[in-house]
């Protein structure tokens, strides 16, 4: 007949560390390696294509990349640039309704 042992003298190594502290650890480190990973991605990736479009078109519309005209159109009383197409000139001096 086979001889009984308890639980604690049958183990065949020592204790060691608890699982829920080494899969705690390995979720921090995995989350350390995501933030490396993105932030270094994010640093060394080109344009997307939809800025380097908008970059073209600015560039055909006023000139320049960031869509300053260099001054303003001499229709253009308040100064705002004539590229921006937030603030479109009249086709025409009194075409608002405003008094001649």
């Amino acid at each position: 007949m086979a001889e009984r042992l308890n639980p604690n003298e049958s183990r065949q190594g020592e204790r060691g560390k608890p699982v829920l502290w080494v899969l705690v650890a390995s979720l921090v480190l995995l989350a350390i390696a995501t933030v490396g990973l993105l932030t270094w991605n994010g640093a060394n990736s080109p344009k997307d294509y939809a800025s380097q479009s908008q970059d073209a078109s600015r560039k055909e519309v006023t000139g320049s990349v960031n869509g300053q005209s260099g001054g303003s159109s001499p229709s253009n009383s308040t100064a705002v640039p004539g590229g921006n197409p937030s603030y479109p000139q009249p086709a025409q001096p009194g075409a608002n309704g405003a008094p001649k």
